[in-house]
């Protein structure tokens, strides 16, 4: 699967030609070594030693050893240093490692988020944001009161007309999930003091693994000044939003605020590996899920994908032996991460990606690499290519839907990348564009203040941001677009599935991952390929053809269907 990143621009690849719509600690972080920037060399079973020595030899220094996934952290100089060591048999791949962040005095300043990979797209009343050098366009929504028609249940169940797709409205009441039940979001935080979060929200087991970088290597702003001492968030902090979506989507409680989630009875473990800016480097992923398994989670919500490379190829002739190094070692350390997660039953679950492509027949990777800013290039992919975690083995992909059902325009797609597909939202999936044809999600204030989105007041300046109060609290929410609002319904389900059939275990309840996918496979609506299979998108005066392969059971646009949260709730063992 691959990554959402900043939430996807939505229409990125689509409408290159118009405009889209816009704690604590598991590893204190260490300052750079003087003796040179730091990397992940990851080596081949039981060749931790020789690893060592060829570190040596290429005048770097051993840090630290990961024995649960097989890397040194190492520090080293000079142009050959990474060659030097990728040359040795012991060694797999090598990654420069850029979780370290370090602090810059000033106040929190808004930064701007990149758009693209994987993440949710912001679906703005007043502005868009533009792509591809493209002339950015606004889009003027209805007023968001004329197309909300009488509903049960939360204040905002109305606006929800993606939880009434997959049937979570029904199966609130009959399912809600257990509090056993541990779902573990990897993302860019998550807000812990939302009044519609707060309940269901794990404090004492949520970490933050990244450090803020308020600029890059080459003194560009990355994610802004550091809102605290140390440039370590606190775990219930979520400068981004992003997360605070997803985990509102999983399990935001039914309490007569706002909204409800699929199993809003299901604890949220903010698990944090993305920057403020939507970047998601290497080491936080593995360490991220390395915690999950640790520490029991069931499920873990991946909506993103690692940078920098869109496209992770070993043996690319456009590419240099260094990058080469460097996306084995994003496959090879991820997959690791991965597996060691799974074998302690933890269900992984990622979002598919939102730029429009066959991820069966990729052809050009103009993203990548998309860290440091301004080092893109286009190149040539193929199959041989891969999405992290998206494509990685033993993950849940999960592909977009508009309110109509179809696939929704920017969602990638793929008959072996797939698996499931969920309400992601499509702005343009009808007439013109609407904010309400988007998933409505939790959204921390002071993100909404920062971009804009709010009034001194308080109150939403557009459709696309909604404000719901309950004796005098009162909660934010805002609608995005992206495959990384959809795998969060999918989690949801899998947390039901876990919450009905697991057994007293490690952090409460455990399933196996293998038992949970067949389950989620076999509650899923089956959903055939559009007729014809060719099926074409009208966006901003342009025709956009995509391919269905596959056949009901099983195809390139909606997987093994459409999850379903009623099946879940009522199947039989």
């Amino acid at each position: 699967m691959r990554r959402v990143a900043s939430g996807l621009t939505a229409l990125a690849a689509v409408v290159a030609m118009a405009a889209c719509s816009p704690g604590t600690s598991d590893t204190p972080s260490r300052p750079v070594s003087s003796a040179g920037p730091e990397y992940l060399v990851f080596y081949t079973e039981g060749g931790q030693r020789q690893a060592q020595q060829a570190v040596e030899r290429a005048g770097g220094t051993t840090l630290a050893n990961d024995a649960k996934l097989g890397y040194l952290t190492a520090t080293g100089g000079g142009a050959r240093f990474v060659e030097s060591v990728g040359a040795d048999g012991s060694v797999v791949g090598v990654s420069p490692d850029r979780s370290i962040g370090f602090a810059e005095a000033g106040r929190a300043a808004p930064v701007t988020r990149r758009t693209g990979g994987a993440k949710a797209r912001t679906v703005a009343a007043l502005s868009t944001r533009g792509t591809g050098g493209a002339e950015a366009r606004t889009v003027a929504f209805p007023d968001a009161r004329s197309l909300i028609k009488g509903a049960s249940g939360e204040p905002l169940a109305g606006r929800q007309w993606d939880m009434r797709m997959i049937g979570a409205d029904r199966a609130n009441a009959k399912a809600p999930g257990s509090k056993q039940v541990l779902v573990g979001v990897i993302d860019t935080g998550v807000d812990g003091k939302h009044p519609d979060l707060a309940p269901n929200f794990n404090r004492e087991l949520s970490r933050n693994f990244v450090t803020d970088k308020p600029k890059d290597e080459d003194g560009e702003t990355l994610d802004g000044p550091c809102e605290v001492s140390g440039c370590k968030d606190p775990v219930d902090e979520d400068d981004d939003g992003h997360g605070t979506h997803v985990a509102s989507t999983i399990a935001a409680p039914i309490n007569g605020l706002g909204i409800a989630g699929v199993a809003p009875g299901v604890q949220i473990v903010n698990i944090r590996a993305g920057q403020d800016s939507g970047f998601f480097f290497l080491k936080p992923s593995l360490d991220a899920l390395t915690y999950a398994g640790d520490i029991g989670v069931d499920v873990v919500n991946m909506s993103y994908y690692v940078d920098p490379w869109l496209f992770n190829c070993t043996a690319n002739k456009a590419d240099s032996k260094k990058e080469q190094l460097e996306q084995a070692a994003v496959i090879t350390g991820m997959q690791r991460a991965l597996d060691y997660a799974r074998q302690r039953g933890v269900t992984l679950i990622s979002a598919l990606g939102n730029g429009s492509t066959d991820l069966g027949h990729p052809k050009v990777d103009k993203e990548s690499p998309g860290y440091p800013v301004g080092e893109k290039k286009e190149r040539k992919v193929d199959n041989s290519c891969i999405n992290v975690p998206a494509e990685s083995t033993g993950v849940i992909s999960v592909a977009g839907l508009g309110p109509s059902g179809r696939k929704a325009i920017y969602s990638d797609y793929g008959v072996e990348q797939a698996d499931v597909s969920a309400p992601g939202g499509d702005a343009l999936d009808g007439k013109g564009a609407r904010a309400t044809r988007s998933i409505l999600g939790a959204a921390p204030e002071n993100v909404l203040r920062a971009a804009g989105r709010i009034d001194a007041k308080g109150e939403p300046k557009g459709a696309d941001v909604v404000k719901d109060c309950k004796n005098g609290t009162c909660g934010y929410y805002q609608y995005l677009d992206g495959t990384s609002m959809a795998a969060p319904h999918a989690t949801g389900v899998a947390a039901i599935l876990i919450s009905r059939f697991g057994k007293p275990g490690r952090g409460g309840l455990e399933l196996a991952p293998a038992t949970v996918e067949d389950l989620l496979y076999k509650t899923a609506t089956p959903k055939p390929c559009p007729t014809p299979r060719q099926y074409v998108y009208k966006a901003y005066g342009q025709d956009i053809t995509q391919v269905c392969e596959g056949d009901q059971a099983d195809n390139g646009f909606f997987g093994h269907g459409v999850v379903d949260a009623w099946k879940a709730a009522t199947v039989e063992p």
